[in-house]
C-alpha cells in the first residue's frame, strides 16, 4: 500500500485529507509541520506522495519545497492552501510542486491527483533507470518496487556496495540476479570500472579456463594471439559469475585462487598476473545443497558466500506486476513502433494472477508477445493467449487434485471394475503422459520426450535449451547422454 504523507497545522484538515486518502486505498502518514514532514522524508519512510499546506507557523510549504529541491528528496507534492494568488501558484510549481488546490478541495480531485502524480513519478524513475542501463550503470535508486521483500533486498544492496566482499545472489531462473548485481555495482566505487559477465553454465571446461584466465599465444590449437580474459577485462570492477554452481571442479580451484590471493595465470603462462576484481555470483540452485553433495567445493563456498542475497520470485511479490508491466509496455511498444497506451483491468489482473514460473523474464517475453498481437491501444485479455491457456490448465489440475482426493465407486466399463477417479483422470490425461500400457508414464520417458521437443524449437542451440529447462549446460549435456539424445550433436554447439 502507497504511502502519503499529509502534512496541515490545522487538525480538522488534517484528518479530513487524511480520510480521503484513506478511502482511496493509500495509507495515510500525518505531520502536523513543515519540519516534521522534511524529517520522514529524510528518513526514508516509505512515502510515495506528499499532500503539503503551504501556510504553516514553525516552516512553510514553501521552504519545505526549497529544502527538498536543495537535498535532492524527489517526492511528489501536491500543495492545497486557503490563500490563492496567481504568484504562490507559480513559485510553488517552481519549486518542483506537481499540483496545486485552493482549500476546500473536492475529494475525488485530489484523489485523481495523486494517482497522477504517483504515475509520474513512477515513470520518470523507470526513464531514469534506462538511461542508466543504457549507460551501465544502475544504483540502488533506480529500481522501482512496492513488495517488502524487495526493500530488503535494495537495502542489502546498499550495504554490499559499500564494501568489496564477495557476494553470492540467489533466486529462481529469470528473477534478475544480475540486474541486482549491476546495482551493487553501480551504487559503489566501482561503477565507472567495467562490468564484466561470465555465463558458467555456457561454457565447456576448456573455454571456461580460457575464457576466464586468459591464454598466451600458442598455448593449444587455435590460440594465435594472447587473450586477456575476463578476470582481466574486469580489471579495477566487478566480475559477474552467473551460474557459478556449473563451474567444473578443477576451476573451481583456480577460481579459490583468485579468490586468496589476487592473481591468475592464463593458460600457457610460466608467471601469475595480479588482479583487482570485485566478485559476485549468482546462482539458481542451492549452493550449500551441492556442496554438501560434494558437487561444489566447500572453500570456495565460504569465501564466495560472504554476503549471501536472495531475490524472491515474481509470485511473491506481485505488488511489482503493474510497476513492471508498464515499463515493458512502453519499451516494447517504442521498440516495435507499436502504438499501446497501457494494459486493461482484466488482462493486469490476469497477470497479477499467473503463478509466473519463469518470473520476470517471462512477463517480459508474455508482454513483448502482447504488444507484437495488439490491434488496439491497450493490451486485452485475448492478446495473452498462453497466459491464459496456462491460467485455464492450472484450474483444471487444482479440479482434478480436489476430486481426486474425493471417495469413489466403483463403475463398470465393459464388465471391468475400475475406480471412477482413475477413469476420469485418465480420460484428461494428455496423450504423452501415458504409457503403451495405459498406466502413468515413466518420470525419464517425459524427461526424455521434453528434451528431444526444446532442442527442436529451439534449432539445438544448447545454451537457449538449458535456459528453457532451468537447467545448466554440463546437466544438459549429461542427460542427452543418458537418454541417447547426444548423438550427431557437438559439443560446443551454441
Amino acid at each position: 500500500m502507497t504511502r502519503v504523507l499529509i502534512v496541515d497545522d490545522d487538525p480538522v484538515q488534517l484528518r479530513l485529507t487524511s480520510e480521503v486518502a484513506s478511502r482511496a486505498g493509500f495509507a495515510a502518514v500525518t505531520a502536523t509541520g513543515g519540519k516534521q514532514a522534511l524529517d520522514l522524508l529524510r528518513a526514508d519512510a516509505g512515502i510515495g506522495a506528499m499532500v503539503l499546506d503551504l501556510v504553516m507557523p514553525d516552516l512553510d510549504g514553501m521552504a519545505v519545497l526549497e529544502a527538498m529541491r536543495r537535498e535532492g528528496l524527489s517526492t511528489p507534492v501536491i500543495v492545497q492552501t486557503a490563500h490563492s494568488s496567481l504568484e504562490t501558484v507559480v513559485s510553488a510549481m517552481r519549486q518542483g510542486a506537481a499540483d496545486y488546490f485552493v482549500k476546500p478541495v473536492a475529494p475525488e480531485r485530489l484523489v485523481i491527483s495523486l494517482r497522477n502524480a504517483l504515475k509520474l513519478a513512477e515513470l520518470e524513475t523507470l526513464v531514469r533507470t534506462d538511461r542508466s542501463r543504457m549507460s551501465g550503470t544502475l544504483g540502488v535508486g533506480d529500481i522501482v518496487t512496492r513488495a517488502q521483500g524487495m526493500d530488503r533486498v535494495l537495502s542489502l544492496c546498499a550495504k554490499a556496495a559499500r564494501s568489496t566482499l564477495p557476494i553470492i545472489v540467489e533466486g529462481e531462473p529469470g528473477v534478475g540476479k544480475q540486474l541486482i548485481a549491476r546495482v551493487i555495482h553501480g551504487s559503489g566505487d566501482r561503477a565507472g570500472k567495467p562490468f564484466v559477465t561470465v555465463n558458467c553454465g555456457a561454457l565447456t571446461t576448456d573455454e571456461v579456463e580460457s575464457a576466464l584466465f586468459g591464454h598466451r599465444k600458442g598455448a593449444f590449437a587455435g590460440a594465435t594471439s594472447d587473450e586477456a580474459g575476463k578476470v582481466l577485462e574486469a580489471q579495477g570492477g566487478t566480475l559477474f559469475l552467473d551460474e557459478v554452481g556449473e563451474l567444473p571442479d578443477e576451476l573451481q580451484a583456480k577460481l579459490l585462487h583468485v579468490v586468496q590471493e589476487g592473481e591468475i595465470v592464463p593458460v600457457g603462462a610460466d608467471r601469475p598476473v595480479r588482479v583487482n576484481v570485485r566478485i559476485i555470483s549468482s546462482t539458481s540452485r542451492r549452493l550449500l545443497n551441492l556442496t554438501k553433495a560434494g558437487q561444489f567445493r566447500e572453500d570456495l563456498y565460504y569465501r564466495l558466500n560472504v554476503l549471501p542475497i536472495y531475490v524472491p520470485p515474481l509470485r511473491d511479490r506481485t505488488e511489482d506486476i503493474p510497476l513492471l508491466v508498464n515499463h515493458f509496455i512502453g519499451r516494447l511498444a517504442a521498440e516495435s513502433g507499436k502504438r499501446v497506451a497501457g494494459i486493461s483491468d482484466a488482462a493486469l489482473e490476469l497477470l497479477r494472477r499467473f503463478n509466473w514460473p519463469g518470473n520476470i523474464r517471462q512477463l517480459e517475453n508474455a508482454v513483448y508477445r502482447a504488444v507484437v498481437l495488439c490491434d488496439g491501444a491497450y493490451l486485452e485479455t485475448v492478446d495473452f493467449p498462453q497466459i491464459v491457456a496456462q491460467s485455464a490448465g492450472r484450474e483444471e489440475a487444482i479440479r482434478l487434485a480436489a476430486a481426486a482426493a474425493a471417495p469413489s465407486a466403483p463403475v463398470h466399463i465393459d464388465d471391468a471394475s475400475v475406480p471412477a477417479r482413475e477413469s476420469a483422470n485418465r480420460s484428461t490425461m494428455p496423450d504423452r503422459f501415458v504409457a503403451q500400457n495405459g498406466e502413468v508414464a515413466a518420470l525419464a520417458d517425459v524427461e526424455r520426450e521434453l528434451i528431444g521437443f526444446a532442442l527442436r524449437h529451439y534449432g539445438f542451440r544448447m545454451s537457449r535449451v538449458a535456459r528453457a529447462l532451468g537447467i545448466g549446460r554440463s546437466t544438459l549435456y549429461r542427460k542427452l547422454r543418458e537418454y541417447g539424445l547426444d548423438e550427431g550433436l557437438e559439443s560446443d554447439a551454441a
